[in-house]
C-alpha cells in the first residue's frame, strides 16, 4: 500500500487578506533578488520560497477576481458593483 504525499494546504487567507495586489508584488519581487543573491540560510531559504508561494497565490486569487469582474461586466453590459467574497455572487 503506497501512501500518497499530503496535498500543500492553502495560504490562509487571513494572513494576506489585508495586503493589496501591488503591495504582494512588490514583496515577491523583493523576495526574489534577495533569494537571488544567494546569501540567504537555507532556513531562511525556504522561509522565504514560503512567503513567496503565498503571495504567488494571493496575486494569481486577485488577478482572477478582477478577471471574473470584467467579465462579467462586459458581458452583461452593465457597472453594478460586484461582491466577490459573496458566494451567492457567482
Amino acid at each position: 500500500m503506497s501512501k500518497q504525499a499530503e496535498q500543500p494546504q492553502a495560504p490562509d487567507s487571513a494572513e494576506l487578506a489585508d495586503v493589496d495586489f501591488e503591495s504582494a508584488l512588490g514583496e515577491l519581487e523583493a523576495l526574489v533578488e534577495q533569494m537571488e543573491t544567494g546569501e540567504l540560510s537555507l532556513e531562511d531559504s525556504l522561509r522565504a520560497f514560503e512567503r513567496g508561494v503565498k503571495l504567488t497565490r494571493h496575486c494569481q486569487g486577485a488577478l482572477k477576481n478582477a478577471e471574473l469582474k470584467v467579465k462579467v461586466l462586459t458581458e452583461a453590459n452593465t457597472l453594478d458593483d460586484l461582491d466577490l467574497d459573496d458566494p451567492d455572487d457567482t
